[in-house]
């Protein structure tokens, strides 16, 4: 059997409010995200949509693969059977994964929007925004599906020579790589590069709008105005890849530095945890950043949008 840690009354009680509260954040979070845009028919747009996404996987990492995570990595044993594992692992990657493949897609989505944006108004439409959707909810799940069944994830614990007690992911050397490349590399390439290119691009439009000011006060308030949003869009921009960066990092480079890759130290749990305290996070970062979600809150909160045409309510 497993070695499960001794801890104090005062410890477990500290733990599992500490993490209740991060569930409780996300789950929240995340739920008024979702019912913001899919009740106000204002934020039915491409970008909404890729939010509504995001929001929907990170909802239910919050609802079903957090709490499993967290008794698990507090009572440091896995008390729930063999069926439950592969199906907490494979949901567990899956969810994961669709939350990555929407925040690329947000970065790109933002880049054309930015970039190009005679091109965004014409061919990123509501329709194939929803096609991205889709892809992204369909190649994930096969993708892990691969990934878990050529590493025999799904055989029970005695087949896999695991102790009793035991839920960890099973992985190669050589599907690791993969992993680290498609799951964590790669992602982070491209959010990295899009947003630097968005920067330099606001900067340069500030430096346009501040070219072309005139010595009247109308032309100063403007450039103030300029001035303010730039340094809003670099803030925005690094908070955005710092938290990607934060929440991803550690964990990678305790995997890389662990000799087996079936470790179930408390430290890899641990950091897996911080993992998904992205999901906690993106509501904050990609919503709260925009005026509507305020209003919408407010309207969720007093109850308004069980009104009458609440949905049509400009935002």
């Amino acid at each position: 059997s497993c070695h499960k840690e001794i801890r104090s009354t005062a410890a477990y009680v500290s733990l599992y409010t500490v993490m209740a509260v991060a569930v409780g954040l996300t789950v929240c979070g995340n739920l008024l995200v979702i019912i913001s845009i899919s009740h106000f028919k204002q934020l039915h747009t491409p970008t909404n949509l890729l939010l509504l996404s995001l929001a929907v996987a990170d909802f239910l990492v919050g609802a079903t693969v957090m709490p499993l995570s967290i008794t698990t990595l507090i009572e440091t044993c896995w008390y729930f059977g063999d069926i439950l594992c592969s199906f907490y692992k494979s949901l567990d990657c899956v969810l994961i994964s669709v939350s990555l493949c929407n925040l690329v897609l947000i970065a790109i989505d933002r880049y054309f929007a930015v970039c190009d944006p005679f091109f965004y108004s014409t061919k990123i439409t509501v329709n194939v925004m929803y096609l991205l959707i889709l892809l992204s909810w369909f190649i994930s799940p096969l993708y892990v599906i691969i990934l878990l069944y050529v590493n025999g994830n799904f055989s029970d614990s005695k087949a896999l020579n695991l102790c009793l007690g035991e839920c960890v992911f099973i992985m190669n050397e050589t599907w690791a790589t993969i992993d680290m490349v498609t799951s964590f590399i790669l992602p982070c390439s491209v959010m990295t590069t899009l947003y630097i290119k968005i920067f330099i691009v606001a900067k340069r439009h500030a430096k346009v709008i501040n070219s072309l000011k005139n010595n009247n006060s109308k032309d100063k308030r403007r450039n103030k105005i300029s001035k303010k949003s730039e340094r809003k869009a670099a803030k925005t921009l690094g908070i955005v890849v710092f938290v990607f960066l934060f929440c991803w990092v550690p964990y990678y480079l305790c995997v890389l530095i662990e000799e087996e890759m079936h470790t179930s130290s408390g430290v890899l749990y641990f950091l897996g945890f911080i993992v998904y305290l992205n999901s906690a996070m993106n509501p904050i970062i990609y919503a709260l950043f925009y005026p509507w979600f305020k209003k919408s809150v407010k309207l969720i909160i007093t109850l308004r949008i069980c009104n009458p045409d609440s949905s049509l309510i400009s935002l």
